[in-house]
């Protein structure tokens, strides 16, 4: 064929591998800006994850530089205010966190709390999640920034969950989550307590996370004048897109209500045991006893 149009072969094979990956890649392209536009504070392995499920192939580098040519790729802001006063005179708990090895749901509740900024006042919003799923379980907005505030949300947080005794509950050292309160509502139900230590909001980095995609991706997309207003908007994010639809990474990029469907549809006992925990042997452990 090439010999009767006079055309060689390196000529055709070369026209053809410009033209065939052009429209492959045009077809990626109008998906990676649908997405990304649809989930502007996606980033790009994210939004790699919702091509391929359309049936496209795409690898995470081919939409980061897709994203990067068309000015899409999600910029951070890293911003750290400090909310948390753990100068008082209630007990605090060592953190267990770092020793629990979880493979249910009920076994690990972290909670925090933040302020948010209305047009004319400062609220503040207390949140619990569960930590295996990352499912927000419980919430409560207020205007002062007491232990009513975090029991509010616990209580809502027992209402939907029932846990056996012996989940763990972990907090930052704030006197809101070590108040007699919100303790003896905490022992009542059954929870082993753990905190972080402090100036260390790492150790209570699922909730720090969730506090960061709710400013990024609905507090700070809108202005907002009353608490009113803002409690109704907080409950739509929760309740139709970060519990259902909003991915995580850390689950392979299923929303935490798809996560904990598949863990039940998989589960072979029923009931939710409490998180083993693993410390780590003498042979671990170097000759200056620190960790490896």
């Amino acid at each position: 064929m090439c010999e009767l149009c006079s055309v060689s072969r390196a000529s055709f094979y070369r026209h053809w591998t410009r033209q065939e990956p052009a429209a492959a890649e045009t077809e990626i392209r109008a998906a990676v800006q649908r997405l990304a536009l649809a989930h502007r504070f996606y980033g790009y392995r994210r939004i790699a994850v919702l091509v391929q499920r359309e049936g496209l192939t795409a690898g995470a580098k081919v939409v980061r530089r897709l994203m990067r040519e068309d000015n899409l790729l999600a910029i951070r802001r890293r911003r750290f205010v400090v909310t948390t006063d753990s100068d008082h005179k209630f007990r605090v708990w060592p953190n267990l966190v770092k020793y629990l090895d979880l493979m249910d749901i009920n076994q690990l509740w972290v909670a925090d709390f933040t302020f948010l900024r209305l047009e004319e006042e400062f609220v503040y919003l207390a949140v619990v999640l569960d930590a295996y799923s990352r499912r927000v379980i419980g919430w409560a907005l207020d205007r002062a920034m007491t232990g009513s505030l975090t029991v509010k949300a616990l209580e809502r947080a027992l209402a939907l969950r029932r846990a056996s005794p012996g989940f763990v509950h972990h907090s930052d050292q704030g006197s809101q989550y070590a108040c007699v309160e919100y303790v003896d509502l905490l022992e009542k139900s059954g929870a082993v307590l753990s905190m972080s230590r402090a100036g260390c909001p790492w150790e209570n980095g699922r909730c720090e996370s969730f506090i960061k995609t709710l400013k990024q991706e609905e507090i700070d997309a809108r202005p907002y004048r009353t608490m009113e207003e803002l409690a109704t908007h907080v409950e739509e994010f929760i309740e139709r897109v970060y519990n259902p639809v909003r991915s995580h990474s850390a689950l392979a990029y299923q929303s935490p209500v798809e996560f904990e469907q598949q863990q039940n549809s998989s589960k072979q006992r029923p009931e939710c045991l409490p998180a083993s925990m693993s410390f780590l042997r003498h042979r671990e452990i170097s000759s200056d006893g620190q960790e490896p």
